[in-house]
């Protein structure tokens, strides 16, 4: 009797979001060990805070270990502190409420606009008129008595906020910005660069970001009372060259061995930029005539790095995420969930929430695909038959797809 044939290999998983690193990054890496600089100081440091400052049209750049770390200086450095009250969107990573509260305030959490995702300056606007007025030039949530010290837009999915709208309500009340661009950085809003939008403007390289450091994160900021305080900060609160201490600070630095990998990062950032983009329109061509299924927004006149991009799921009732991530990975693709938002987390819950309808439907009806920026044209083929081969067996016959 002849032996069975063998079974078919199994395809190479396709990632959802990896780093992309190579020669670049190893030089770079190898000279901080030649040099034997690989902690906290060194000339990478400096030429990445240099770097990232100037992309973002601005004076200073603060490296920090994490982007959490970026947001929660930003934040002390402006004055936010214990019983402030912040304005940031639910739906977003927890990393910018948690911000909020390692700085001893809480966040207010808001709903985003559909057409961008980001904080809906509408929401925000009524949210201000019904429940806050102005003492002495201080923003007070009359519900509490707390003062509301300032505005974190997130740039979601690497899409500038709406921030012509955000900026006149700040300035209206007295608010500091502080942008969590932790996706979004090399691009740019009516000719203006992402660090001329806020009073500080946060990245992160996490290593799933469009540039990576391993970890690590950024503040770019004009101010620099801002930037002096908020290193300060970042770096134990040591008053040198002495072991003198003058408050509680942190440690908070970025190795030298992770701004060697950004810099070498930063030198690819349009090529990165460009990927993730080709990625996009690749899916919107390949999904726009899907049944019951949206794509993720791009709202005119502000360009996305972005980030991920995937599907949403636009019918009642809609088919699981989970389901149908885990029919995706019979296919060898890995493809996951997003944001649950913040009002819907147990630490949170005794933050001001206003209604969040959107979020509330949202959340749980996106679908992110493979997007790393060394996809290649096959991998993307893999993917888009997968989806659709997934979406017939569980949504039933779709339309034929149509140009975006």
């Amino acid at each position: 009797m002849p032996a069975p044939d063998p079974p078919a290999p199994a395809l190479p998983r396709i990632p959802l979001a990896i780093p992309n690193v190579g020669e670049r990054e190893a030089a770079n890496l190898l000279a901080c060990i030649t040099e034997n600089s690989v902690s906290t100081l060194g000339r990478f440091v400096v030429e990445l805070e240099e770097r990232c400052a100037a992309l973002s049209g601005v004076a200073h750049g603060v490296a920090t270990g994490a982007g959490t770390m970026a947001l929660h200086m930003a934040l002390r450095g402006l004055g936010v502190g214990p019983g402030d009250l912040v304005i940031c969107p639910s739906f977003t990573f927890i990393a910018s409420a948690a911000a909020i509260r390692h700085a001893g305030a809480k966040p207010w959490l808001m709903d985003v606009s559909a057409h961008d995702w980001t904080l809906d300056p509408e929401a925000v606007a009524s949210a201000l008129e019904r429940h806050c007025e102005l003492q002495s030039g201080v923003c007070v949530h009359r519900p509490t008595g707390q003062r509301v010290a300032a505005i974190m837009p997130v740039y979601t999915m690497g899409t500038p906020a709406d921030m012509g709208r955000l900026r006149p309500l700040a300035r209206r009340w007295n608010l500091k910005i502080v942008a969590d661009a932790a996706a979004a950085i090399g691009v740019s809003v009516a000719g203006q660069l992402l660090g001329e939008l806020a009073d500080a403007t946060c990245y992160s390289f996490n290593g799933n970001k469009t540039i990576t450091t391993g970890g690590g994160g950024m503040i770019v900021t004009a101010d620099t009372t801002l930037a002096k305080r908020a290193r300060h900060l970042s770096t134990t609160a040591r008053v040198w060259p002495e072991y003198d201490f003058d408050e509680v600070g942190y440690n908070y630095r970025m190795t030298n061995l992770e701004a060697a990998v950004g810099c070498a990062q930063l030198d690819r950032l349009e090529e990165f930029l460009a990927a993730k983009r080709r990625v996009r329109a690749a899916y919107r061509a390949a999904f726009s005539g899907l049944r019951g299924v949206s794509l993720f927004p791009e709202p005119e006149g502000r360009p996305s790095t972005c980030w991920f991009s995937g599907l949403v799921f636009e019918g009642d009732p809609a088919p699981s995420v989970k389901a149908f991530s885990a029919a995706l990975s019979e296919f060898g693709v890995t493809a996951l969930g997003f944001w649950k938002p913040v009002h819907l987390q147990v630490p949170y819950a005794d933050c001001p929430a206003e209604p969040t309808p959107l979020a509330d439907r949202l959340w749980s009806r996106i679908l992110t695909l493979p997007c790393s920026t060394q996809i290649t044209d096959t991998e993307i083929a893999r993917v888009v038959e997968a989806v659709h081969t997934t979406h017939r067996a569980l949504c039933g016959p779709a339309r034929a797809p149509h140009a975006a």
